[in-house]
């Protein structure tokens, strides 16, 4: 077992606020409340310490596919992301074959049990046509129940997250089922109306996948998805922060109406996270990274995102100038509450996992640790 260690000198962010000159201790895997005498100290003047992000949304990263690689592929992908401060991840699979997502599923469930991942996301196949962005129309079906509970059922009891178009021919009774199950059922790649999105919530949904993408734009006569997702209390919105996905005055729009504790920053990342431009592959669809930016090969969609959710912290603070507190909360606090993981990560509390990020004064990721091992050592000096 590592020695246990004590981060002292940063600003630390907890659930209360932040603290100056404030300190972190580590004994083995886990935040502690007292330092043992022979306790490492490593200082850190002029940093911020704050919780590992969590991902409830993302595809891949690392050149690695968790859509449709191998075991090795998702630890590769997982493994980038570890990198750039998420210290949980939830594997989001995209359209497919119901019987390939279903063996697929198989094989991510032994990753979530060995706690590689935090679980599993079905994104699609049961989304609208009209709303389908990067996934392949020939695969999209409506949402009957029993085919959702055979997705279910593969997981293992890992299936955390399924995205819906709630309005079409058995989507209502398809989240009634994902709630029965303990599964979030999340609204998104939807042609609703603010009606049908207000009986889809009734319903318990009580997620937006990647608001304002693949859904109707807002209008003053025809309010939509976005509107209704917006104003209930139940709902917690993700939102992809790379600068592609959303303008600025969007994310704003956001916060203004969710507010902090509502919304859950994603990456929706895919293959070239943290990797490069060139062609990929999102399922069975060819994608082509220019500039960080990942489009459909045929038809320009976007799909996905080349995102870590370290430089979507940097952005929220430097550029949308959102408070870092609550920056904090929307990329682990409150997505790992979603997950039913809070007991254990999403903040700085003693008892939970050592999974935290160090920052420097420019918010540019310096270190990451994850159960109280460095995957990012500080070079400090």
């Amino acid at each position: 077992m590592a020695p246990s260690k004590v981060l002292a000198g940063a600003r630390v962010v907890l659930p209360t606020g932040t603290v100056d000159d404030g300190r972190v201790i580590v004994d083995g895997t886990r935040i502690a409340d007292t330092a043992p005498p022979d306790a490492e100290v490593v200082d850190l003047p002029g940093h911020w310490v704050v919780p590992g992000f969590v991902d409830l949304h993302n595809h891949g990263g690392g050149g690695a596919s968790f859509a449709g690689g191998s075991a090795e592929d998702v630890l590769k992908g997982v493994e980038t992301h570890r990198r750039h401060g998420t210290t949980t991840v939830v594997a989001s699979a995209v359209t497919g074959d119901l019987d390939f997502l279903a063996r697929h599923a198989g094989m991510l469930a032994e990753l979530a049990q060995q706690g590689d991942i935090a679980g599993i996301h079905f994104e699609g196949p049961f989304i609208s046509p009209c709303r389908k962005g990067a996934h392949d129309e020939q695969l999209l079906r409506d949402p009957d129940p029993a085919e959702v509970r055979k997705l279910v059922d593969a997981a293992h009891g890992h299936a955390r997250m399924m995205t819906l178009a709630t309005e079409l021919p058995g989507g209502l009774d398809s989240v009634r089922l994902l709630v029965e199950h303990g599964v979030i059922a999340a609204v998104g790649h939807t042609d609703a109306t603010y009606e049908q999105t207000l009986r889809a919530i009734d319903a318990g949904a009580t997620v937006a996948t990647h608001l304002f993408n693949a859904m109707p734009p807002l209008g003053h006569r025809s309010p939509g998805p976005i509107t209704a997702l917006l104003e209930d209390e139940r709902i917690t919105v993700e939102l992809i922060n790379d600068g592609t996905h959303l303008h600025p005055a969007a994310l704003q729009l956001a916060f203004h109406h969710a507010g902090a504790a509502r919304v859950a920053f994603i990456t929706d990342a895919m293959d070239a996270a943290g990797f490069g431009d060139g062609r990929y592959l999102l399922g069975p669809l060819e994608v082509e990274v220019a500039d960080g930016v990942a489009r459909l090969v045929e038809g320009g969609s976007i799909a996905g995102s080349t995102l870590t959710l370290d430089r979507a912290f940097k952005r929220a603070v430097t550029v949308d100038r959102l408070p870092v507190e609550d920056v904090v909360a929307a990329i682990s606090a409150n997505p790992a509450r979603l997950l039913g993981l809070d007991d254990r990560t999403g903040s700085l509390e003693p008892g939970k996992d050592a999974d935290l990020v160090v920052l420097d004064d420019a918010f540019d990721l310096v270190g990451v640790m994850r159960r109280g091992a460095w995957v990012v050592e500080p070079r400090l000096g």
